[in-house]
Parts: structure tokens; C-alpha cells; sequence
């Protein structure tokens, strides 16, 4: 009789447990952060966090991160808009108080045909172009 290398049900189920197990540690390993090198800034995991990095001239980092997020929320297919659908899809899109109250401050009487012509508007700075 030759003999065989194929397990029983009983030494299967065990080891479909142990890879079960050390499937799901190595995931859990992979969630934690590594520390960051000694050349390296630290690394933050707030999502909400302030971004940092390259800001066009003529924008602080504030208003890169209003215009962000307010053209996440509005999305592209609003344009060209007005004052109520902005405040309008703000409020149905969740966005933060601060957002609407902002947009609040929008003229009645205008339409704007992109976010940059939005949030030149409310008041925000926007890129410097070049001549």
C-alpha cells in the first residue's frame, strides 16, 4: 500500500484554522503605522488633520483646504450655479456649518461657472497665475 500525504477532515479543519488565525494577526500587523524614518516628518493618522505641502502662490493653506472641501461636497455637475443651489446641496450633502454659513454670505443675483469663481465669491484667495 502507498502512502499518503493527504490529510482527514479532521487535520484539514485544524489547519484551515491555523492559516485562519495567522491570516487575520498578519492584517492586524499590517493596520498599524510604522514610525517614521529619522529624515522623515511624523506621521499623522487624523484624516481632518491640516494638509501641508505644496500651496499654489497667492493661497494660504486654509484656503486650499476650504476650496477642497468645498468642491467636494458640490461636486462638478452643479455648475453653473447660484446662491440657493449651492447652500442648497451643501445642506443636502451634510457639509459642515461653517461651509454654509459661509456660502450664506453668496450674493442672490450671481452665477458662478466653476469653484474657482465660487470661492473667489466667498471671499478666499486663489492661485496667482502667472503673465
Amino acid at each position: 500500500m502507498q502512502e499518503n500525504d493527504k490529510n482527514g477532515p479532521i487535520q484539514d479543519d485544524e489547519a484551515k484554522k491555523r492559516l485562519q488565525g495567522d491570516l487575520r494577526s498578519n492584517r492586524e500587523e499590517g493596520r498599524e503605522m510604522e514610525p517614521s524614518a529619522e529624515d522623515q516628518p511624523e506621521a499623522d493618522r487624523d484624516p481632518r488633520a491640516l494638509r501641508t505641502g505644496g500651496t499654489p502662490a497667492g493661497m494660504s493653506s486654509r484656503d486650499v483646504e476650504l476650496r477642497s472641501e468645498i468642491a467636494q461636497h458640490l461636486g462638478r455637475h452643479l455648475y453653473p450655479t447660484g446662491r440657493e443651489e449651492v447652500l442648497d446641496t451643501l445642506r443636502a450633502e451634510h457639509a459642515p456649518d461653517r461651509l454654509v454659513q459661509l456660502a450664506e454670505g453668496l450674493p442672490g443675483d450671481t452665477r458662478y461657472v466653476n469653484v474657482q469663481e465660487l470661492v473667489e465669491a466667498l471671499g478666499l484667495h486663489t492661485e496667482a497665475h502667472r503673465s
